[in-house]
This record gives structure tokens, sequence and C-alpha cells, in this order.
């Protein structure tokens, strides 16, 4: 047989047989990396390790540690959850079953009914099947024989799957054991792999997302390559539940989503004191950092958001309106306003940068099964601001958001990572404009010396973006700021100023949020800190117990004094016991509570209770108010 080259990822070229099996390839290389490997990139394209290499090639080998090794893993659990529901429920009828963010799931139709107590049982028949370490085979098939196939087997969506697939598609089918699936896959070598897995819930699923199709039940589950992976996943899932900040939100009286608005939030007085906060801070920080703020009207014409290039890539998420028989268009982005405001003067070169900010509300249609508190709304406030600026400027303006990106996530005790997303399938501009923008990005993320990884085709369809992944206090990730480069709306708006040379120039567009939405970021923080903000943020940083009715005139004396230096404290006046008081303060997860009697009150002093700490003990009551003014004035 002949030899083929194989390159592996680190330059390294071994040599094989035409024919050999990733598999064996793994195996030839080390026992550590054929017991790890999953899957394989051959020259670029994701296979499986009982992949024959024909060929000379490029040879990636993907661990769970890779994105491509978890789709493979967790794909592989669907199809063992399929596997075990035909044995154990027979004559079921089997929908799709990917891998998603985080796990996987399955649509099944069937007469049966799941309930919760199924799920364990149908755990159990996969641990079986993993336990069994039958080999995933991929063989192909033509269109013919996979519907005859299907048809046998009674499995309609299949056949309509099919039906549907391009005349020249390749059709693959997997087979575990007596078990098989048409798949495109790739998947593990072998249900042996699959290590850890646990069913989590079940949902109803539209056949193919439509709502005139039949509802069919899904189930979803996890799966990791280590039992320890899957514990530590299963137990951030219990601390998330007591963080949901929907939940909080209800107890902390933050806010509320209502049925006559659904997706559009409500913000209660002690939510507005979280959100008024977070937008002074923003105020403060945005004029240090040398931006002009703004304000841009919610409707604006029709007109507008053709020439912007919305009206053709963005429509189906607008809302719309008529107002004096012409078609008007409520804002979904604040770019359009911006450009707008900058259009309506002449502006030289020495202007520049140009940065302008602005908390604008802004509109978008969500489908209501997508909805999810303030993560996922309708109605929202993006912090954007739009900066105008040479494209010599350009590195030197990215670099300065990301140091304003570092101010403000640091202050709330968040790490993030970044990512550069590039051009779109559907993107406005020259290919030339979008490697000039793109190489921009990636060059001020490498002078600024930031790790990051690359999207591939994710990028805004007017230009490449930056997108910061914020992780929080138990290791979740959330996509909150962006920088995005945009050399398209100048063009498409005839942006221009007058350079050193006396003639017009095309500036350049920089889109950027910290927040991202201040709702969701809200929502963020509740489950960050479970509630239990620090003071500055705090709805109500003092809490002042008296502990009888004669006591109740000091406290409210040391609260007027308090209000007056811009602390909210307020009184528990209530005619309830001291400890009754205390706990409902710990339930309110106040940062701190200041119990006043006699003594207190005849010395001028507070005791101090501090919330996580419990009794800090007795001080002069002007001590209290320095310290704490100190700890907000810090955002400690």
């Amino acid at each position: 047989m002949s030899k083929i080259d194989i390159t592996l990822k680190d330059g390294a070229v071994r040599q094989a047989e035409a024919g050999t099996t990733l598999q064996e390839i793994a195996e030839a290389i080390s026992r550590n990396l054929a017991k790890s490997a999953l899957v394989a990139k051959v020259d670029g394209q994701t296979v499986g390790l009982r992949h024959k290499l024909e060929h000379s090639a490029q040879v990636e080998f993907l661990t769970f540690d890779d994105a491509e090794g978890k789709d493979a893993l967790r794909h592989s659990a669907s199809h063992i959850l399929a596997q075990a529901v035909k044995r154990l429920y027979g004559s079921v009828k089997l929908g799709i079953g990917p891998a998603i963010a985080n796990g996987f799931y399955y649509d099944i139709d069937t007469a049966h009914t799941f309930v919760p107590e199924d799920l364990e049982k149908i755990q159990a028949e996969m641990e079986k099947i993993v336990k069994e370490d039958l080999p995933i085979e991929r063989r192909e098939a033509s269109r013919e024989e996979a519907l005859r196939l299907f048809d046998e087997m009674g499995e309609t969506y299949k056949q309509e799957l099919i039906r549907d697939l391009p005349e020249d598609a390749v059709i693959s089918l997997y087979q575990q054991g007596e078990f098989v699936d048409l798949c495109a896959g790739p998947h593990v070598p072998s249900t042996g792999r699959v290590k850890a897995i646990k069913l989590q819930s079940l949902a109803g699923a539209y056949w193919r997302g439509d709502q005139h199709n039949k509802m069919l039940q899904r189930i979803y589950g996890t799966a990791f390559e280590k039992k320890s992976d899957l514990d530590t996943y299963i137990t951030m899932l219990e601390e998330a539940a007591k963080r949901d900040h929907r939940k909080l939100g209800r107890e902390l009286d933050l806010f509320s989503i209502q049925d006559e608005g659904p997706g559009f939030p409500f913000f209660h007085p002690k939510g507005m004191i979280v959100r008024n906060e977070l937008e002074n801070y923003w105020r403060k920080l945005h004029v240090k950092y040398g931006y002009q703020e703004i304000k841009t009207p919610i409707i604006l014409h029709q007109r507008l958001w053709q020439q912007s290039g919305h009206w053709d890539h963005y429509r189906n998420n607008m809302y719309f309106t008529t107002i004096d028989d012409e078609g008007y268009a409520v804002k979904p982005m604040n770019c359009p306003g911006g450009i707008l405001i900058y259009r309506s003067q002449h502006h030289s070169y020495r202007e520049f940068p140009l940065r302008t900010a602005e908390l604008g509300l802004v509109h978008r249609h969500e489908l209501s099964g997508a909805l999810h508190g303030l993560m996922r709304v309708r109605s929202f406030t993006q912090d954007d601001a739009h900066i105008f600026c040479l494209p010599a400027q350009i590195k030197a303006e990215i670099k300065g958001v990301i140091d304003l990106f570092n101010t403000i996530y640091g202050t709330f005790g968040m790490s993030y990572h970044a990512e550069l997303s590039t051009k779109p399938e559907k993107a406005m501009g020259s290919e030339e404009v979008w490697e000039e923008a793109t190489a921009a990005l990636q060059e001020a993320l490498e002078e600024y010396g930031m790790p990051y990884k690359v999207n591939p085709g994710d990028g805004a369809f007017y230009g490449p973006k930056i997108d910061f992944h914020l992780r929080d206090s138990i290791g979740r990730t959330w996509q909150c700021g962006t920088i995005q480069l945009d050399m398209q709306m100048p063009e498409k708006f005839d942006l221009t100023y007058t350079g050193e040379d006396g003639a017009k120039h095309r500036p350049v567009m920089i889109h950027r949020t910290c927040y991202g939405s201040i709702e969701r970021f809200i929502g963020i923080l509740i489950e960050h800190y479970v509630g239990a903000f620090p003071a500055w943020l705090a709805p109500v940083q003092v809490k002042i117990l008296p502990i009888t009715d004669r006591h109740l005139d000091y406290a409210e004396k040391l609260a007027a004094d308090m209000r007056t230096r811009d602390i909210r404290a307020a009184v528990d006046d209530r005619n309830e016991k001291i400890g009754y008081k205390i706990r409902e303060g710990q339930l309110e997860k106040v940062p701190y509570m200041l119990v006043v009697g006699d003594k207190e009150a005849e010395s001028g002093t507070v005791a101090v209770r501090k919330r996580g700490h419990g009794d800090m003990g007795a001080m002069p009551a002007a001590d209290f108010v320095a310290a704490i003014l100190a700890e907000i004035a810090a955002k400690k």
C-alpha cells in the first residue's frame, strides 16, 4: 500500500499507510492521545476517528477541551438517548437530536407521555448502552436506500428530512448495535466514550419549530467525559437555580414582567435605584474617557432604516407604525440616530476622535419562547457609543475602549475573555474593506496583549467585532460588551470630514457597548451577587432597627442624617422583636443593619451588623457614617 504524509498541528509530519484510520494514527502517536481524542479535523473538516485517510492531509486531533470534541460527545449522547427510548418504549418516532450549548436533546413522537420519573429509567438504559461500548459506525446510503430503510422502521420524520435534502446531498447513517439514525455526524468512536450522562428535563417542541406541525416531546440532557466534571456542572446548575434573577427579582421587589407586556420589563422603586446607580457610574466614567452624551428618537422614518441596511437585514426583528400615512419603525439599534447627529454639522479632522455615547431605548421582536426574565427581552436600553475617527486612530481608540471595559468589569469583580468575529455570510461591503477592518481589530488586540479567539462568520452585517464574555462568580460566561468596526455606514450615509489637505474624507465609525443591555446586565449582577449587591448598588444600604418604640426618635434622627449625606437608610419601625427584624433584614440582603437601644441612644453609637459577618460591635454613629461613605465612594 502507498504511504501518505500526516501533518500534525505542531507541524510534525508522520507517515502511514493509505487507508489507516485516524484512531490508529492517534494510537501510533501516543496512548494518551488515543484515549483523549474524540474526533479530528482533516484539512479543516471535522470527522470521526473511524475515518480512513486515503491521501496526505493536515490532521488535528480534538478532545473534550475543544468545542468540536464536546459537540461530538454530546451528539453521540443524543443517539444513545434515542436508542434507549426505542428499547424501552418500542414504536416511537424520532425527530432530531442535536448537541446544543452545554448538552443535547432529542425530539420524540410517542403515545406515551413522558414524566420526570421516566428520565431515571431512560438514563439507566443509556448507562447500559455505554457499558456495552457499541462501535458507532458511519456509512453512506443512496436516497432510495435511506427512504426504504426508514420506511421499514416507521420513521416518517426521517423520511421527510431525507426528501428535503438537495438531490446531490451525501446521505450518511450512523449505527450502534441495533440502532440506526440519519445523521451528518461526526460521532465519537463508540458508546463507551460517553462516560458521564445526566438527563435533565422535559419540554414540548413543534416539529421543525413550526407551530402548525405536531408537538413532539423533547428530552434534554448533558454529557461529560468525566463524572467529576458532570458533578461540578450539576452543582453549578443547583447554585445557578438559587441565583435565578427572576426569583430574586420578585423576592427583592426589583422588577417584574407582566402579562400585559411580555418581554417588556417593569422596574420597581428598588430596581430603579440599582439601574440609576449603574447609569450614574456609566455617565461619570464616560466623561472621564472623553465622551459626549446624546439622545436620539425611538421612532424614525422607514427610509432611514432602508438606507442603513436594517430594512434588508433586520426587518423580522423590528416593530413598525404609520404616521401621517408614511412608514416609520421603532429603532432596534441606536447607530442610525447617532449618524444623523454627526451629519447635522460639518466636521474637521481636528475634532477627531469624536466620541458620542447614548443610553438608548431600543425594541427588538423576540419570539415568545425565547423570552427570559431580563436576559432576553423585547425592550432594553443599550449603552451605545459611536466613535468617529481617522484610520490612523483606530487602534488607539480600540485600546482606549478596552481600558474602559477593564475599569467597568473590574468594578464588579468580573474577569472576561475576548472573541473576534469575522465577516458573516450576508454582509455589506467589499472583501477588501472587511479584511482591512478585521486586521485593524486583530492588531489592536495583539498590541494590547489581550488573548482572544476567532469566531469565523459571526460579525455584524456591517463590520467585524470583538465581543467580551464576562465570567461571573460561579464560572458562567455572559456576552456583554462589544466593539464593532464599521466602514460601511459612513459610506451609506455619505459621512465626511474636512482633512488637513482641505478635501473631504470618509471617517471610520466604531460602535461599542460596555453593559450591552442595562436590563440584561442587571440580571447578570443579580445572579453574580445572589441579590446581595455591594453597598454602593444596594437599594437600601443601611437599615436601622430600634429595639422598642422609645428608641424610634433616635433611629429616625440617624436615618435623616444619613439621607442628607446620600446614604440610602431606612428605619424598621414595626412593633416586632429585634431578632425578627434582623432576620427580615438578612432576607432583604441589606449590607448594614444598625441596632439601637438605650445604650446607643445615650452614647450616640450604633451596634453594627454587617451582611455576611454578623455582629461587628458598637461604634460612634459618626464613625460608621464615615466608613460607609468611604466604602460607597470606593465601590468596594
